[in-house]
């Protein structure tokens, strides 16, 4: 899940990015966490936002019983902090859902997260940083089936450059930015031989914003 705003833009240069988009946007977006298994973001969109990643039954849009039944089971909240620097008061921290933080070889397991008694997860380095490939199993092996991606574009871009992204969805804010401010994946291409073809599988208005769903598509082998 992807916010930008008319020319591309997620956030301005210092990071500010709350918020793009408007409220039918995000009530949307309760929706799709409350669909999925668990939720993936970066130590950098903590830091940022102290984000909760958790569904929120007033947000749904949804009758109140089944507001309440839908946030009842909440996602899986999995932080990719290759250095632990979660903050213990982080919202993801708090409690009111499950936490799972992941961290590389080097990093020591602060008392304060002990205390927090949220799980960590060691994983490898890669050149992308720690290992998308890794993390992908062990939440299979959690049985998580479906994953949310709310993160900055360095992190996303990563997941897509992998080849570890279903599908897009990307709310577009009738909104401009400016040329300084933040790309919606960070995706050093150079020639347009390079780009990443996506099928479009949606287009709808959302509230006074725009929701697109695009599949990336797999190129095609020289044999076939």
């Amino acid at each position: 899940k992807l916010a930008m705003s008319l020319d591309g833009r997620t956030a301005m240069a210092s990071g500010e990015s709350q918020w793009i988009t408007g409220p039918a946007a995000r009530s949307d977006v309760q929706r799709l966490r409350a669909m999925s298994c668990a939720i993936v973001t970066g130590v950098g969109t903590v830091l940022a936002d102290d984000c909760a990643l958790t569904v929120r039954a007033g947000d749904l849009g949804l009758p109140p019983e089944e507001a309440e039944r839908a946030a009842a089971r909440q996602p899986l909240r999995v932080v990719l902090d290759s250095g632990l620097r979660t903050p213990p008061g982080a919202k993801v921290l708090d409690g009111t859902a499950p936490t799972l933080l992941c961290h590389g070889p080097d990093a020591a397991v602060p008392a304060q997260i002990e205390d927090s008694k949220a799980p960590c997860l060691l994983l490898p380095h890669r050149a992308e940083g720690l290992s998308l490939d890794i993390l992908m199993q062990e939440l299979a092996a959690r049985q998580c089936t479906e994953i949310l991606v709310e993160s900055g574009p360095r992190l996303a871009g990563a997941f897509l450059r992998l080849g570890l992204l279903d599908e897009l969805v990307v709310y577009m804010a009738p909104a401009l930015l400016g040329s300084g401010a933040r790309p919606l994946l960070e995706l050093p291409l150079s020639a347009m031989a390079d780009k990443v073809s996506l099928q479009l599988e949606d287009a709808r208005r959302v509230g006074e914003d725009w929701r697109f769903i695009a599949r990336p598509l797999v190129a095609e082998s020289a044999e076939a």
